[in-house]
């Protein structure tokens, strides 16, 4: 299954796994978040892969530190896959990057 947010697309075609990609940002974050979530709390998936991920700002960031901390909420643990670079720096700045670990 795909779906298609504002410049996002949520890919749950491998199995435990949900593959974003496209731009997060701040004109697409909240939406993102709710697909990006939904898609997550389906059939047990445990990894969200970023590697398709073109363009992030701080929004993007807090958008996938939601979706971890909703997941930890519902007691399941998951991983987070391919940061991109720009994402990666970001978390550095803002010590935030242990929480995607």
């Amino acid at each position: 299954m795909s779906e298609s947010t504002a410049n996002v697309r949520i890919d749950e075609a491998t199995p435990g796994s949900v593959r974003v990609s496209g731009e997060l940002t701040f004109g697409n974050a909240a939406a993102a978040l709710t697909a990006i979530d939904a898609a997550v709390s389906r059939d047990g998936r445990s990894v969200l892969d970023l590697s398709g991920v073109t363009r992030s700002d701080s929004a993007g960031l807090a958008c996938v530190l939601a979706v971890l901390a909703q997941s930890a909420g519902r007691g399941r643990k998951l991983s987070v896959s391919h940061v991109p670079e720009g994402m990666h720096l970001l978390a550095s700045v803002c010590e935030v990057e242990g929480l995607m670990a």
